[in-house]
């Protein structure tokens, strides 16, 4: 699901609040950097990721209802065994009369059930619901969520205030994806000098692996914001490892700066991999570096026909260039109709 940017103007590349995402399968490729050394974005950059909500995982769900096992396991792990197995009438059942005698880890549970409509039909108001009543005894997964319900105002009123005081609660008590949230909150509050507290959020969120803090965290250190100095090698670092954990940002980003040299020794051919992954998953910006790097060689061997075809794409990513244009129009005709039939059999991953 996507969330408005809340710091659209702020943070580059990245949602303002993270919604957690599975990792994909496989390193994806990273992209390239524009001539010149510009940025993926074309602007000064500062951090930024979006907020996520993915408490549990969602395994898949069975047909048939899972018997529970009486083995002396508390009914709370029964009820959470019951869900990851994918059985969750049967967390539900469990999970609904200690949640009502007051179990938070129960409470907690049903708000994912219901929010996420596994087993019956999605209801935010009653996930709403135990996950205020779990964030009020202090369970930092359920008070992370509930202040994004609070941000976001369904369900419940929208209300900044409490959802701050939820935020930084599950923060401190190491949540990642409120830690990073967290930091997110604290620029928003203080644009100008905010970055300083939020750095410290980023970091926590970013060495527990969440690729959009990893990105943020980079972008402090290119541009020097919260952090004692601009730092153009560890920003490529934690560029990495973003690009790394899935962030598109982060590659798009991380390919530039392979490609210009930027914070370490220049590695054209490694841009070129991050760029053409990205750009085969589509990214226009990434679309049309790979035109640019297939037209001079930069990273891979010069090929006309396949700087063509990425010409044509970027063209219909509404990502073109004069340069490209200008050069896809002193190609024969036959050139430019057989980049056009290429470029119609292309399928982006």
């Amino acid at each position: 699901m996507k969330r408005a940017a809340l710091l659209a103007t702020l943070l580059i590349g990245a949602p303002a609040f993270a919604q957690e995402a599975p990792p994909p399968a496989a390193p994806v490729a990273p992209p390239s950097a524009p001539a010149g050394g510009a940025t993926a974005s074309g602007a000064a950059a500062s951090p930024a990721g979006p907020l996520s909500s993915n408490l549990l995982p969602t395994p898949v769900a069975k047909a048939t209802d899972d018997p529970t096992a009486a083995d002396g396991t508390s009914a709370s792990a029964q009820a959470y065994g019951a869900f990851q197995r994918g059985y969750y009438l049967s967390a539900l059942r469990i999970a609904e009369p200690l949640a009502n005698l007051g179990d938070p880890a129960a409470q907690t549970l049903l708000g994912e059930i219901y929010g996420r409509g596994l087993g019956v039909p999605r209801d935010e108001t009653e996930a709403a619901r135990w996950y205020g009543v779990a964030a009020k005894a202090g369970v930092p997964e359920a008070q992370f969520r509930y202040a994004m319900l609070l941000i976001e105002g369904r369900a419940v009123a929208h209300d900044d205030a409490t959802a701050r005081d939820l935020m930084k609660a599950a923060a401190d008590a190491g949540n990642p994806l409120a830690a990073y949230n967290y930091g997110q909150m604290l620029i928003r509050a203080a644009p100008t000098g905010g970055f300083g507290d939020a750095a410290s959020y980023f970091r926590k969120a970013a060495e527990s692996g969440l690729p959009d803090a990893q990105y943020a965290l980079s972008q402090l250190y290119a541009y020097g914001k919260g952090v004692e100095k601009a730092d153009d090698a560890e920003a490529r670092r934690w560029l990495a490892e973003a690009a790394k954990g899935g962030s598109d940002t982060a590659q798009i980003e991380l390919g530039i700066w392979l490609i210009n040299g930027r914070g370490g020794a220049p590695d054209p051919v490694e841009g070129f991999r991050w760029l053409k992954g990205a750009a085969e998953r589509g990214n226009p910006i990434a679309v049309n570096r790979m035109a640019h790097l297939y037209k001079d060689g930069v990273g891979t061997p010069r090929d006309r026909a396949q700087a063509a075809m990425w010409t044509v794409l970027a063209r219909r990513a509404s990502n073109s260039d004069a340069t490209l244009d200008g050069w896809f129009r002193t190609l024969p005709d036959a050139d430019q109709k057989g980049a056009l039939e290429a470029a119609n059999r292309f399928r982006t991953s």
